[in-house]
């Protein structure tokens, strides 16, 4: 995973829950319209799911991402990802 990655903007992108401590939320799959410090809302065929960071492994556009190192608001992942 680049850092560059985790910098960006993520609303728009496709996401899927790889891991969650909620086992209802794996294979979760759709589009991110949302992002918050603490969730990421996501849009799929059975409608919107928000799922909190830190409970999950992300696969967003083919990288896997481990919420707990996003859990930041998305305007601040540019200075505290290093």
């Amino acid at each position: 995973m680049t850092k560059n990655f985790l910098k960006q903007e993520f609303i728009g992108l496709p996401v899927r829950i790889i891991n969650a401590t909620d086992k209802s939320l794996e294979r979760v799959q759709g589009e991110i319209i949302d992002e918050t410090k603490h969730m990421l809302v996501i849009e799929t065929e059975e409608g919107i799911k928000k799922v909190a960071k830190k409970i999950a492994t992300f696969e967003i556009r083919g990288t896997m991402v481990e919420g707990k190192s996003i859990a930041y608001r998305p305007e601040d992942r540019i200075r505290k990802i290093k």
